[in-house]
């Protein structure tokens, strides 16, 4: 956990970052990568995303990236997912205008659960012209040992939005 962050707060020194993670575990990962890079431009966030969102206000955020949600395969825990259309709706509110928000996801239910409610949400515009769109990494995404462990029953698959 936080090594995705932490890269990326490494990378843009001078926007502030905020990760968001349920699990201890996590969250003292992540704070280990922030010290060990002495980042001053990144805040943790320990417990659900949602709350974080909803304190935001509108047209706050540059960018939004969900990567690698709890997938909650079962059906009957399909209401747990981050992903939901209040969610999707809250990530659009705090994203300024021309902001992006990324979804990644190993789990091919998942990413088409995702894609669904992402393209009801008002103000989202998906950005997928061909399939590499969503099975190539995009450029800026750093790889992180969870994605290398392969634990998915797909290889990530990307959705970009951009908020209009």
């Amino acid at each position: 956990g936080g090594e995705h962050l932490a890269e990326q707060a490494r990378r843009h020194p001078t926007a502030l970052m905020i990760g968001c993670e349920p699990f201890v575990n996590g969250v003292g990962s992540a704070l280990r990568h922030i010290e060990e890079m002495a980042l001053t431009n990144v805040r943790v966030h320990a417990g659900d995303a949602r709350d974080v969102l909803n304190a935001l206000p509108d047209g706050s955020l540059d960018r939004v990236m969900v990567l690698f949600p709890d997938p909650w395969p079962k059906a009957r825990h399909n209401k747990r997912r981050l992903v939901q259309e209040d969610s999707a709706a809250a990530m659009a509110r705090v994203l300024k205008p021309g902001g992006r928000l990324r979804f990644v996801t190993d789990w091919k239910d998942y990413a088409d659960w995702a894609l669904e409610r992402f393209l009801k949400t008002p103000g989202l515009e998906w950005q997928a012209e061909s399939q590499a769109d969503w099975s190539v990494a995009p450029q800026d995404h750093v790889t992180t040992r969870y994605e290398e462990k392969k634990l998915g029953d797909t290889a990530p698959i990307f959705l970009e939005f951009s908020r209009v």
